[in-house]
């Protein structure tokens, strides 16, 4: 069964299949046992399936949700003469006073505030005829969230039974408890119609009454007294739906697990190919860093060789400065040799003018000596 609404995870659609379908549709199965012919509230109807269902036995069947598009949408898809929507919220319902003999609300209570499950029980008690019957699902949070250390991002107030329990006596003292949960068993069961169930729990070597397991949800039929709550219904209800999918479901993850574990086996052997790879490049990335280490080497000597060169380069330049002053001074001073020895040759010239006068006559004659004697000679 399709929907034009779009599952969100809030509200529960026709359209799921699996274990969250067999949980909806199972509840709204058994809640038939106590609507035939009956006035009858489907309270967060949401998409109207399970209000259908009920109205298909029921002498009428009203579905309330506080979601305006999914009652455009039930009334449109389920709306009959006997089967109508109305939008409202379970705290404030918009009907009159004792006007239905049952009301049925499952997985509701767990999406309210704490303080408003207490106003949404009053109202049932409210829009039920005094010797009315609620039929109301919860989640055990014992199982559901803490076992599983789970948390439903829609859930406000989820409740353990002690506290589920607490909350229906202030309306509802009379109360009847079912558990749902599901499970693997395996079924024999006659072609005819029989009212007797048996159910057995066994190992190797025993077999004793199945008690049942505690319940994932807790589903409870409750009254005001225990004299208006109806015979008990039978001690086992169970539930499949026509495709069988949640059993073709455990095959397809049974199959898909062989799927998986062909895909790690050949994962694993591709792992092998790449570790092979990855080793044979590791050793090529060791040869190539033993070849960068022997070229660093040489690298790292032609360096050492090339600063000696250097060295002995700076060296010969320095000495070549050295050389060039040295000469630069050497030739300073050959300069001023040179204008020393002019000067002396010009000196000496100069002697030798003197020496060649003073040897001629004309100095002698000048000599004073001389004329002192010619002086003498005459007197």
């Amino acid at each position: 069964m399709s929907s034009d609404l779009t599952f969100t995870g809030e509200r529960f659609l026709p359209s799921c299949t699996g274990e969250i379908a067999y949980e909806h549709w199972h509840r709204y199965a058994f809640a038939r046992l106590f609507v035939a012919g009956q006035r009858v509230l489907d309270a967060a109807c949401g998409e109207g399936y399970g209000t259908a269902l009920l109205g298909a036995v029921a002498a009428s069947a009203v579905g309330a949700d506080i979601d305006g598009a999914s009652i455009a949408h039930a009334s449109v898809r389920y709306g009959d003469e006997r089967v109508r929507f109305v939008q409202g919220s379970c705290t404030q319902l918009p009907l009159p006073d004792g006007s239905f003999d049952v009301v049925v609300s499952f997985e509701t209570i767990e999406h309210l505030e704490a303080a408003d499950q207490p106003r949404m029980l009053s109202e049932f008690a409210r829009v039920l005829k005094p010797d009315g019957l609620l039929v109301i699902s919860s989640p055990n949070k014992r199982l559901y969230s803490d076992a599983r250390n789970y948390a439903n991002e829609f859930h406000r107030h989820e409740l353990y039974r002690d506290e589920f329990a607490a909350l229906l006596g202030a309306a509802f003292a009379a109360q009847r408890w079912y558990h749902q949960r599901l499970g693997c068993w395996s079924g024999i069961w006659s072609e005819e119609q029989g009212a007797g169930v048996e159910a057995w729990i066994g190992e190797a070597d025993q077999v004793r009454p199945y008690p049942g397991p505690e319940g994932m949800y807790f589903v409870v039929v409750a009254a005001r007294s225990n004299a208006t709550l109806p015979p008990p219904a039978p001690r086992v209800s169970l539930f499949a739906d026509v495709a069988d999918s949640e059993f073709k479901r455990s095959e397809a993850s049974a199959s898909e697990v062989l799927r998986l574990d062909g895909l790690l086996r050949d994962r694993d052997a591709a792992l092998d190919r790449q570790t092979a790879h990855i080793a044979h490049l590791e050793a090529l990335v060791a040869e190539r860093e033993r070849i960068i280490v022997e070229r660093d080497a040489q690298l790292n000597a032609r360096d050492a060789e090339f600063a000696q060169r250097f060295q002995a380069i700076a060296a010969i330049e320095r000495r070549n400065l050295e050389l060039s002053t040295n000469i630069a001074v050497l030739e300073t001073r050959v300069g001023a040799a040179e204008a020393e020895g002019a000067r002396l040759t010009a000196a000496l010239a100069a002697q030798e003018r003197i020496i060649a006068y003073r040897q001629s006559l004309r100095w002698w004659i000048r000599l004073p000596w001389f004329r002192i004697k010619r002086r003498f000679a005459r007197g």
